[in-house]
């Protein structure tokens, strides 16, 4: 049985964490309902080459073909499902979350879609997953996301680990996507973890 996930992507740097995401998330048959910030398109065209002005073929291009149910919401779409508690879900993950993003949803913003269900999420009590990628923090940055820690999210910073020896830009990736998984309790092989390169070797 597939269960469902809230993925939003915001104009942080390092976009491709989410999209990788998402695509795991869809080859497991999972539905993702996705929201994407103006400032995320952006950032998908400048990191990724994505074309903002072909939104829907862009998806279809990138993400529908790795299976599963993608259904993407307009960020203005306050009337979308995810905007009600009563849209049962598994929660939310925000990645990468931008400062601007992290600010309103610490603060109980709700002026579009993406912070409007993060905020359910935390109504709800459900699991909210945030991914900020931001450097150097000032004390906002850090007070925003001691204050969404104390309401139960969860912080997981976009700081790749290299103990697994990456030989890639992708392995980097896969490691931070591998460690988001494992918050949502979602099985996955991204990454070698540590202690299994000396078992597999002994």
């Amino acid at each position: 049985m597939s269960d469902k996930w809230v993925l939003g992507f915001t104009g942080a740097s390092g976009i491709i964490y989410g999209v990788r995401l998402c695509q795991e998330l869809l080859k497991r048959g999972n539905t993702v309902h996705l929201v994407i910030t103006d400032a995320g398109w952006r950032v998908l065209g400048d990191e990724l080459g994505w074309a903002a002005s072909q939104r829907k073929q862009m998806l279809q291009e990138h993400l529908v073909p790795w299976g599963g149910e993608l259904v993407y919401h307009p960020l203005q779409d306050i009337g979308a499902s995810i905007a009600s508690g009563t849209h049962l879900t598994k929660g939310m993950v925000v990645i990468p979350c931008s400062m601007g993003t992290l600010s309103g949803i610490a603060h109980g913003a709700s002026d579009n879609l993406l912070k409007r269900a993060a905020d359910v999420m935390m109504k709800e009590n459900r699991r909210l997953i945030i991914v900020p990628r931001e450097t150097p923090l000032h004390a906002i940055h850090l007070e925003n996301m001691l204050t969404l820690s104390r309401m139960g999210a969860r912080i997981i910073p976009a700081m790749p680990g290299f103990y697994h020896h990456p030989a890639s830009i992708e392995q980097l990736v896969d490691f931070m996507v591998g460690k988001v998984l494992d918050a949502m309790d979602i099985e996955h092989d991204l990454f070698v973890r540590w202690g299994e390169r000396d078992e597999q070797q002994s």
